[in-house]
């Protein structure tokens, strides 16, 4: 399934018109703010490095680009376009219970009871596609460690 944006207000996406005007007026502020030195000689300039405040002094602007941007996506409003299906089947709700206490530990069975009872129940949700399963851990007290889910994968895992 293919999934696409959607946007909720596309009318916002006009905005984005305004970023080339903002770099065009930060560029004009930028060059009136310039002055000139006039040298007559560059030898006394030739060991100078810039500083780092100089180096970056162009991610400020970027900055507010980018949040500009961003404001206007938001106001936009993405959604996913992905559509639901519905599936009708046919099935049963299973809570499968298992005991998760030391005395599982036993190696009565290979390699130990645990590890039998989570093969048998792995092999038990694959032979049942279409039944909603949970699984709900205990060991003095229990714990739901799945809620009923169609997933089981997730089951599984």
């Amino acid at each position: 399934m293919m999934q696409g944006i959607e946007f909720a207000n596309p009318g916002f996406l006009y905005l984005f018109a305004l970023i080339p005007l903002m770099i065009f007026t930060h560029w004009k502020l930028r060059t009136k703010r310039r002055t000139d030195i006039r040298v007559s000689d560059f030898s006394a300039l030739s060991n100078y490095t810039p500083s780092f405040r100089q180096r970056i002094g162009w991610l400020p602007l970027l900055c507010r680009f980018l949040a500009v941007s961003l404001i206007i996506v938001a106001l936009a409003r993405p959604r996913s376009s992905s559509k639901g299906t519905n599936v009708t089947s046919e099935g049963i709700s299973i809570v499968l219970a298992m005991d998760v206490s030391s005395s599982m530990l036993a190696e009565d069975l290979r390699p130990n009871r645990i590890e039998a009872s989570k093969r048998v129940a792995s092999q038990f949700i694959e032979g049942r596609p279409t039944d909603l399963i949970g699984l709900v851990v205990f060991s003095g007290e229990s714990f739901t460690q799945c809620p009923i889910t169609s997933d089981h994968s997730v089951l599984q895992t």
